[in-house]
């Protein structure tokens, strides 16, 4: 096992966590880091790996946004309260460390959705545009598996 493998794997094990806890582009540092061994490496297989991997990220980046956000369509949630709920989040991250983000978030969706649908709605509006948060991090997550386990599979054969 050379060092650029350690350091990939821990890359990749960073990249998932990322994406649990969204302060770090996890897909992204996913698959550089599997591009970076298959630079490394060199072989057919690296790039095929690489390409697996590549695949099941993208393809999980898209249905990450086309699911929940068709979800959302349904129950009535508009994109500008994501989008308030994001930039609150934001601001929370850096106000509150650690749980900040998370806060903001949920803070930011709740006060968009008070000024749209009023007090009594507010509430289930939040809960379902927090279950599409999550369903988005579930589905870029098993993406992000598949593509680790394809380079583990991968690092064995290469």
């Amino acid at each position: 096992m050379t060092l650029t493998t350690i350091a990939v794997a821990i890359a990749i094990a960073v990249g998932l966590a990322g994406i649990i806890v969204p302060v770090l582009p996890g897909s992204v540092l996913v698959l550089g880091a599997i591009l970076v061994w298959a630079l490394e490496v060199g072989t057919n297989t690296a790039w095929v790996v690489f390409g697996i991997a590549a695949t099941f990220l993208v393809g999980g980046t898209v249905v990450k946004y086309a699911v929940p956000g068709r979800r959302l369509k349904t129950t009535g949630v508009p994109n500008t309260t994501l989008l308030l709920g994001a930039v609150v989040g934001i601001v929370g991250f850096f106000v509150i460390p650690v749980v900040g983000l998370f806060v903001g978030f949920v803070g930011g969706v709740y006060a968009a959705e008070r000024v749209r649908v009023g007090a009594a709605e507010a509430w289930p509006s939040t809960k379902h545009a927090l279950k599409a948060v999550g369903l988005s991090i579930l589905i870029e997550l098993v993406a992000g598996m598949l593509a680790a386990a394809t380079w583990v599979v991968g690092a064995f054969v290469a």
